[in-house]
């Protein structure tokens, strides 16, 4: 489909790029890897008069690890979490999500800010830093702003950033070494969005689940937790009972949209399935 026309920019710094999104008062689009915004773009959805492609800002593509947790730029791509030395050690359910990030040609060149500021509910990860409690990193004018996860997604497709502003990072926090997880997604093919997927993880003390996170992908409208599901296996042990409570709870607080690709009741129940294969995976780890 022919995209709408537009005109160009590739500022070599922030202030230069956050300039150019004030100038067009809301009618220009940040550019980074383009694999959210161009279909986006080919539909009609949206018809900025400008792109500002943020490519040569430097800075922007960088990974760090350190005692505060994993920085990771706007402008890094799924290929580079998934071949990075260190971060399947230091953030093991990140890297184990993003695998499942659509296939190579767009794993190539999407951007993690690019997808955390499409905010599309069926993506990784958006349900990762959401379920992680990341912090967003916005830049504007004023300089930054830090932002939750759990403030940062106001809706499906929408987030709290201004048109003349730029998320620049997502910060996730440390990761103990022991730290149980699990991610578990099915989808009708290899790199469709998911119909159901689940991130979990917990830290084990004395025998019981302590800090449940239980996150759901692509079943909901919006980027959610399950707290229900999370209290029922708080400070218990997460055996067959545990689990079992903990996948009851996801299917009663679930739902789901009816559509084209699965009714309500299944995706309900696949979210429960997700649950339970999960924390099964978290158990064995």
């Amino acid at each position: 489909m022919k995209l709408p026309a537009f005109d160009y920019a590739a500022p070599a710094t922030m202030a230069e790029a956050i300039e150019l999104l004030e100038r067009h008062g809301g009618d220009a689009r940040p550019l980074a890897g383009g694999q959210s915004l161009m279909p986006v773009l080919a539909f009609r959805l949206a018809q900025p008069s400008m792109l500002v492609d943020i490519g040569r800002i430097p800075g922007l593509d960088s990974i760090e690890i350190g005692e505060d947790g994993v920085r990771l730029g706007a402008r890094v791509r799924w290929c580079d979490i998934l071949e990075h030395p260190s971060l399947r050690s230091v953030h093991p359910l990140l890297v184990e999500a993003i695998g499942h990030v659509a296939h190579y040609p767009i794993r190539n060149r999407g951007t993690v800010g690019g997808s955390l500021a499409h905010a599309d509910p069926a993506a990784e990860m958006p349900g990762i830093a959401f379920t992680c409690e990341a912090t967003m990193v916005i830049a504007g004018r004023a300089g930054t702003r830090m932002v939750a996860a759990r403030d940062f997604f106001t809706g499906p497709l929408e987030t709290v950033i201004g048109p003349a502003e730029l998320l620049v990072e997502v910060r996730l926090p440390p990761w103990p070494a022991a730290r149980r997880w699990g991610f578990e997604e099915f989808a009708r093919q290899r790199g469709a969005f998911a119909l159901a997927a689940v991130a979990a993880f917990y830290d084990e003390r004395d025998g019981v689940a302590i800090g449940v996170h239980l996150g759901v992908i692509g079943a909901t409208g919006v980027v959610q937790r399950l707290p229900g599901a999370e209290a029922a296996l708080e400070g218990r042990p997460v055996d067959a009972p545990g689990i079992a409570a903990a996948v009851a709870a996801a299917r009663a607080e679930v739902d789901p949209p009816e559509d084209a690709e699965a009714s309500s009741a299944y995706r309900r129940s696949l979210v429960g399935t997700m649950v339970e294969r999960a924390l099964a995976a978290a158990t064995a780890r």
